[in-house]
């Protein structure tokens, strides 16, 4: 049996049966840590007054880096595919915000390390919580849940591929005198409902000293100080998302 999910309804928790174009294939052949392995996260809603960045109907919210309109394709009524580059918010944020994200892998059984379900969510384009298949690992800071070249999740929470997952995203903007740094951001983050951040400092150690993190490996660069828009990664795999909101805090 495959594990697709094909409507709102299956999303919910229940596998299903693929169609001809699933790009997902099965996890037949996966050996499973616990059976809930398999079965999605359930689907979180929006709370009143969140900013709603993509609810499935479309794209309207997003564009490509170069401000053109986003080419990713719309699937199964409620997600979204990676295709055509890199996507951002039209809307930039700063201060401290919660963002939701829900998204899947593909199984890729014959790729490996960077090239199976890799994606990844950029907080004001420069921060990455990397998405990738990193089932069954001991997590490194460019695995799943990573906040890429940084820190390595507590725990790996990982569901198998194919399986539909969530971030939870607790961010606060680094603080700044014009445009130096002068404290670095920091971020906490709920994978699957655990945690696997809390309260990490964008920054690394330097001869002792703390250097703050100003940009992640591909995120958008330029002033480190100035808001700046969510980004999606394309990595050249089919990684699909679904839900996706933004709370901002009035903690600034």
């Amino acid at each position: 049996m495959r594990f697709a999910f094909l409507s709102f309804a299956l999303v919910l928790g229940f596998a299903g049966v693929a169609s001809a174009q699933d790009p997902y294939g099965s996890i037949a052949d996966l050996k499973l840590g616990k059976p809930e392995d398999a079965k999605d996260q359930p689907s979180t809603a929006p709370p009143a007054g969140a900013l709603i960045l993509f609810d499935g109907k479309g794209l309207d919210a997003w564009t490509r880096r170069d401000g053109k309109p986003a080419t990713w394709k719309l699937v199964d009524g409620n997600a979204m595919q990676v295709n055509g580059g890199d996507i951002i918010t039209k809307e930039k944020f700063d201060g401290s915000f919660k963002l939701h994200v829900e998204f899947r892998v593909p199984y890729q059984p014959k790729a490996g390390g960077q090239g199976r379900g890799n994606s990844g969510v950029y907080l004001q384009g420069r921060y990455e919580v990397q998405v990738l298949d990193s089932y069954g690992l001991k997590s490194q800071n460019n695995d799943c849940g990573g906040i890429y070249t940084v820190a390595a999740p507590l725990v790996n929470a990982c569901k198998a591929p194919t399986v539909w997952q969530s971030y939870d995203i607790d961010y606060t903007a680094p603080k700044c005198d014009g445009k130096q740094i002068t404290e670095p951001g920091v971020i906490s983050v709920l994978h699957n409902g655990q945690k696997i951040h809390e309260n990490v400092r964008l920054a690394n150690k330097k001869d002792g000293k703390e250097v703050p993190v100003t940009n992640t490996t591909s995120g958008l660069g330029g002033d480190p100080c100035s808001p700046g828009p969510i980004l999606l990664q394309d990595h050249n795999n089919p990684v699909q998302y679904r839900n996706i909101w933004i709370v901002r805090s009035s903690k600034q």
